[in-house]
């Protein structure tokens, strides 16, 4: 497995997504098979009953589980598939994806994310759990950056 994967490139890999950027997403950790992800719960990213759509949810634990999978088993991965259980309606002032590798293997990676809002006064809520498996792909195009 290619390993050459550093929270530098992790970093600019995310700052080099359009939508990563539409929602202020920032990678707040990074190495040995985590990763965690973070973005301002913002007015615009809510739904009709006012709590966060599910989509920045399915979203964060999607590019959490990618980037913790590219801790391990470098950039060349695409996503593979990804189950999401909502758990509470998501309100706060961030969102916390937090994702470990579970196993590496040659060919896919499955990784495990909590999804959690985190309060002004810093009081987490768990509010989804999400799996995910990534492929390995050798010689991807573009490996120089992980999918997400």
């Amino acid at each position: 497995m290619n390993t050459t994967l550093d929270v530098t490139l992790a970093r600019e890999t995310l700052a080099a997504q359009p939508f990563s950027a539409l929602l202020g997403a920032r990678l707040t950790a990074f190495g040995g098979g985590e990763a965690t992800l973070e973005l301002d719960i913002r007015e615009e990213l809510l739904q009709q009953h006012g709590t966060l759509h599910g989509g920045v949810l399915g979203y964060a634990a999607d590019n959490a589980l990618s980037f913790a999978a590219g801790s391990v088993a470098g950039p060349g991965l695409l996503a593979a598939g990804l189950t999401i259980d909502f758990l509470r309606p998501a309100r706060g002032a961030v969102l916390r994806a937090h994702a470990q590798v579970v196993r590496a293997g040659r060919t896919r990676v499955v990784c495990r994310c909590d999804l959690s809002t985190v309060d002004g006064d810093g009081d987490e809520t768990l509010c989804a759990v999400a799996q995910g498996s990534l492929a390995v792909v050798e010689g991807l195009a573009g490996a120089g950056r992980p999918s997400g």
